[in-house]
């Protein structure tokens, strides 16, 4: 049991399921969450979905309103992390205050990668992560508008999907060669990109934006590599994100391509611990370590540090499962499919209905799923427990697998390794 405040950097999903747990599991020590936006704790993922589209007001995507802190006794700092003084076991803040910590959780999650092209600070070049950003995204498209997005990865043709229903002329430029190419099979790119073009946004594969144009400060259009231009009066960038490792790297502790924790999502200082977006950490499933951008990953990591703070410690062995709404399609992943040399389609592409079962050597190593809730949620139940079914069996629509295989034979509680209500868009 932690002896001492907890500190938690970040109020993202991953932050407040750490306060929110910890309180769950009877913690009685002081709890401080530190957050250096303007809003109470909120989800994000709407962001670029159903408060893109304008469904809601901001309160309606925090988690729970101030009342349920100020009940809970989570203290809410609204503050930057500035630096971490290990020896003294002092956190520094931006204002000059100085917190003691027991424990520092560091939830301190990933920012924007930008553009690095002439006229990419322009104010009508715009980025999409956090509430403010979608707030101003939101009041800005306009119908009759031209937009270009940079990049056709999740959050790129998400917004792209908004902004065509909301009437706007778009295009995604992308310099790979198909959609969402690092997350995802070719048979869910072809997908797609298929549907998107149908609704009439335009997609240029294989080209770089080489330069914002603009009158002044206006964006008039973008150039390509291949010597075309585009016109725009909105750029909406998508080209990935960085994970925030300064704070701890300044603080001696080991970064790479995110801050590095062992299974127990430990850095090597036992009073430190890193989760989420940031988070670069042993993996017992996978094997080597890997950081993860997901929802589930924050929360079921979180969920896993308080358990240790609060004297249950476990090594976390979360199944990573993602989704994605793109106009009226939802495209749902269970698994890793990195590396898969099979795929198996189950159902029918024509019918908006299908999955793509992906096998590495005969093993079954994740579903991607449109439209096809029941094979989404099977994929979590049989992947959880390291389970597999045939290729053939994945291709035979006949074959029901809820209906098997027997569950049974594989090891670990399926009641844990389960949770039908998270399956949310």
């Amino acid at each position: 049991m932690t002896q001492g405040p907890v500190l938690i950097v970040g109020a993202g999903h991953a932050g407040f399921q750490v306060a929110a747990s910890l309180r769950q599991h009877g913690f009685g020590e002081r709890v401080c969450l530190i957050n250096d936006e303007a809003h109470l704790p909120y989800q994000r993922p709407p962001l670029s979905k159903a408060y893109l589209k304008g469904e809601g007001r901001p309160d309606s995507l925090m988690f729970r309103p101030d009342k349920f802190y100020r009940d809970q006794n989570i203290e809410l700092i609204a503050d930057r992390a500035v630096s971490i003084d290990r020896a003294a076991h002092k956190l520094k803040l931006a204002s000059g205050a100085a917190l003691d910590y027991g424990h520092l959780v560091l939830a301190t999650g990933a920012r924007n990668r930008l553009l690095d092209i002439p006229n990419a600070r322009l104010e009508d070049v715009r980025y999409l992560r956090i509430l403010d950003e979608s707030e101003a995204l939101r009041k800005r498209i306009g119908s009759g508008q031209r937009v270009v997005v940079i990049g056709a990865g999740f959050i790129g043709l998400e917004f792209a999907a908004t902004a065509r229903a909301k009437g706007l002329e778009v295009d995604v430029v992308e310099l790979g060669t198909r959609v969402m190419a690092r997350a995802v099979t070719a048979e869910i790119s072809d997908y797609f990109q298929a549907r998107h073009t149908a609704a009439g946004i335009r997609i240029h594969l294989g080209v770089q934006a080489t330069s914002i144009e603009c009158n002044g400060a206006d964006v008039t259009g973008v150039s390509l590599s291949d010597g075309r231009h585009i016109p725009a009066d909105l750029v909406v960038v998508g080209v990935g994100v960085l994970p925030n490792v300064e704070l701890a790297g300044e603080a001696g502790l080991p970064v790479a391509s995110g801050i590095i924790v062992d299974e127990q999502l430990l850095t090597p200082d036992p009073d430190i611990s890193a989760i989420g977006d940031c988070a670069l950490f042993a993996s017992p499933r996978f094997g080597g370590s890997l950081r993860l951008e997901s929802v589930q990953n924050a929360t079921d990591q979180a969920r896993c540090v308080a358990a240790r703070l609060t004297g249950d410690a476990k090594t976390y062995d979360g199944l990573p499962w993602f989704w994605s709404d793109q106009g009226d399609d939802k495209l749902q992943i269970a698994g890793l499919t990195t590396g898969y040399d099979q795929v198996v389609v189950r159902g029918d592409p024509a019918q908006r209905s299908f999955s793509a079962f992906c096998y590495k050597s005969g093993q079954l190593v994740g579903i991607e799923s449109v439209n096809r809730a029941s094979d989404h949620v099977f994929g979590r139940r049989i992947l959880a427990v390291k389970g597999s079914i045939a290729p053939e069996q994945a291709a035979d629509i006949a074959f029901d697998p809820q209906g098997g295989p027997d569950l049974s034979r594989f090891p670990g509680p399926l009641a844990s390794a389960l949770h039908i209500g998270d399956v949310v868009g």
